[in-house]
């Protein structure tokens, strides 16, 4: 039996074995971690990336984009964290070149940490395969850089989709909007843009050449886990929370903070996954070389 048939046909016992194996690796404290280097460089992140594309895109193009998208990342406080960006963006002219290598350096901390804890879930590959220093230092920049144009082509298809939107089309003596329809394709730009994001994380963070398809497996399972919780979330701070009563004007850094440590911890649990279904690559039965076959007569 294959791995893949193997997790078919015992899904539970393979969830379980990737629970049992994130708690033993301290995933919730892996995860609080990245959380908390990714707060403070969620905004330094979206400021480089803003000036630095805002040459190419007008600024209110890109910040619709970003708030847009940034509501499946911090649900119900993506206008708090744009109207913070937007303020800081009015004043750009004082920018120093000294401040803009502090958030160069605040912006990467987040890939650095989330570097460190994948190491730790793929540590059978990161004891064979060492990474050099240097791959390590430029790591992190080269991850800002490729976010920043990944944030240009999303702007970019996201308006073409919104304008789409406002076309109508008739059929049968009838007109009907495309707005539905733009809508639909704008959440399926986000579920790609997510599981492109993570299939890139787990293709290259960790030390060595991981299976395209291992990287798959492990960003869809991150990205449904996230579907389901992040709506938990919307459900839940428009019902039933009093964060707002509890922790007045600090409400959108705990939220973002929740918010961010539960999408770090669905990104270590498909590391997890990932790392369990190698394991069972690794110890499932060799099939015999060529020259041994015998083949009957």
């Amino acid at each position: 039996m294959t791995p893949a048939q193997q997790c078919l046909a015992h899904p539970r016992a393979f969830a379980w074995r990737v629970l049992c194996g994130f708690r033993a690796n301290q995933g919730l404290l892996l995860a609080g971690a990245i959380a908390y280097y990714a707060l403070l460089s969620i905004i330094p992140l979206l400021i480089l990336s803003v000036i630095a594309l805002s040459h190419v895109i007008p600024e209110h193009e890109l910040l619709a984009t970003i708030g847009r998208y940034l509501a499946w990342l911090v649900p119900s406080q993506s206008n708090a964290v744009v109207t913070e960006l937007h303020g800081f963006l009015d004043h750009r002219d004082v920018v120093s070149w000294l401040l803009l290598g502090s958030m160069l350096f605040f912006s990467s901390l987040a890939f650095a940490v989330l570097e460190n804890a994948l190491s730790v879930i793929f540590v059978h590959r990161i004891i064979d395969r060492q990474r050099s220093w240097v791959m390590k230092l430029l790591m992190p920049y080269v991850y800002v850089a490729c976010l920043a144009i990944g944030l240009l082509l999303v702007t970019l298809v996201a308006e073409a989709l919104v304008n789409l939107g406002e076309y109508q089309i008739g059929l049968f003596g009838r007109e009907f909007s495309l707005g539905r329809f733009s809508h639909l394709l704008l959440y399926l730009l986000g579920l790609a843009g997510e599981t492109v994001l993570l299939t890139s994380i787990y293709v290259v963070m960790p030390a060595g050449r991981l299976d395209v398809r291992h990287a798959l497996l492990g960003a869809v399972s991150a990205v449904l886990l996230w579907e389901v919780t992040r709506h938990v979330l919307v459900w839940y701070f428009a019902t039933l929370s009093q964060v707002g009563v509890v922790y007045g004007s600090m409400t959108t850094t705990i939220v973002v903070l929740l918010s961010l440590e539960l999408g770090a911890t669905l990104v270590l649990l498909g590391a997890q996954v990932i790392s369990e279904y190698e394991r069972l690559v690794a110890h499932a039965p060799k099939p015999p070389p060529a020259d041994l076959v015998i083949h009957p007569t």
